[in-house]
């Protein structure tokens, strides 16, 4: 078994999800956003599985990530069939999650050196 060591601050790690926001290393973030290991855009415009768009997801796509985790709400959602088939035809793998569990699921993943990207969806966060 490979051990590898991991220092603090070598990928962002997200502390906490409720109904304030996300909490990123120290700052809480109220709108949706990208996050990855040294990426993080707080400007993606989606704030439900229906703004999901070819322009949406290119954020997403244009990384080459090996994975992709979208979490969004209490509970499990699904982008529409053209969505995924987006994520299949360029290799990448595609998870939906609740938002808390995408957000451990991403930590766990980011603790494995994985080459991975979680888009969470906060639509109902005040940004205020």
């Amino acid at each position: 078994m490979q051990l590898t060591e991991h220092k603090p601050g070598a990928w962002h790690t997200i502390r906490r999800a409720d109904e304030e926001g996300v909490l990123i290393d120290q700052t809480l973030h109220r709108a949706s956003l990208i996050v990855g290991a040294r990426l993080l855009t707080t400007d993606w415009p989606v704030k439900s599985f229906d703004d999901l768009s070819a322009d949406t997801i290119a954020p997403l796509l244009e990384h080459d990530p090996e994975l992709v985790i979208l979490g969004f709400g209490q509970t499990q959602h699904f982008p529409s069939i053209e969505i995924q088939r987006e994520f299949l035809k360029n290799g990448i793998g595609l998870e939906c999650m609740n938002l808390a569990a995408a957000c451990r699921t991403f930590n766990v993943l980011m603790s494995e050196n994985r080459r991975a990207l979680a888009g969470l969806i906060l639509p109902g966060v005040d940004t205020v």
